[in-house]
């Protein structure tokens, strides 16, 4: 289905499964189709509704690209769904939950996956995005992803090749020309703790034990800030346990949800 935000923009949503509504919105250098390994075991349990964030698959977008479409995008599809709905944000999809759940009046539950708050200036090597931008405009796609591994997440050659043969890989072309902008708004996101302090929904921040310690430090920031807040460590995953910890990830999810 569509859903129309504010701005106009279309936003194509994906529905499966039974249960209490769940929305998930994904981190960078994915769409709908992130969410995939996970499906099986959440549809047996939630009704899902997963979605491709602006600018990316089935939803369109706005010249004037700003963080706060990104709220009222997933506002807006709560707003479609009757009845209460939660929440499921990764990485950059867990700012956007985070912030949306400020305007979505009808909220049950949140959760979080390692949103990168409190990242600042030092989140990437200088100059980095705009490197990335240039292969993009150069319609080398795959070059400005082998940038992204290389030169922010510090992968090997062995790696590359690793997850150039993964199905996750065409994903990640078709949406990496969404990356440099995200990449901006993470080194430019503040986490303002006053504006968060009378957020009294029931929230789950699930966190890897392997995961880079900047992750830590803002989990431990948000669970410092929200009144109804707990952290779940999944032990011997890192920010990937869509993939790595898959039953582990859907049992902590149905188990917040429902259990």
């Amino acid at each position: 289905m569509k859903v129309i935000s504010d701005d106009g923009t279309p936003i194509g949503v994906f529905c499966s499964g039974c249960g209490p509504p769940l929305i998930l919105s994904t981190g960078s250098l994915s769409d709908h189709r992130r969410w995939a390994p996970l499906l099986p075991l959440l549809e047996k349990h939630l009704t899902v509704y997963t979605y491709d964030r602006r600018g990316r698959g089935t939803s369109g977008d706005n010249a004037e690209y700003a963080l706060e479409r990104e709220y009222e995008d997933l506002a807006a599809i709560s707003r479609a769904i009757a009845g209460p709905v939660s929440l499921l944000g990764h990485s950059f999809g867990g700012i956007v939950a985070l912030e949306s759940a400020l305007f979505t009046k009808k909220l049950d539950k949140l959760i979080l996956y390692e949103p990168p708050i409190h990242m600042g200036p030092e989140a990437h090597p200088p100059g980095v995005a705009d490197r990335i931008q240039k292969l993009i405009d150069a319609d080398d796609r795959e070059g400005a992803i082998k940038k992204f591994y290389i030169e922010i997440q510090k992968r090997t050659p062995e790696d590359l090749e690793r997850i150039r043969n993964s199905p996750l890989w065409p994903m990640f072309v078709d949406t990496v020309h969404t990356l440099p902008r995200e990449m901006r708004y993470v080194e430019a996101y503040r986490f303002d703790r006053r504006r968060f302090q009378d957020l009294d929904v029931t929230t789950l921040l699930l966190l890897g034990t392997r995961s880079p310690a900047p992750f830590h430090k803002a989990t431990k920031t948000i669970n410092d800030t929200l009144a109804n807040c707990r952290v779940r460590m999944m032990p011997d995953q890192g920010h990937a346990a869509i993939d790595t910890g898959t039953e582990l990830f859907a049992f902590e999810v149905i188990d917040f949800l429902l259990g």
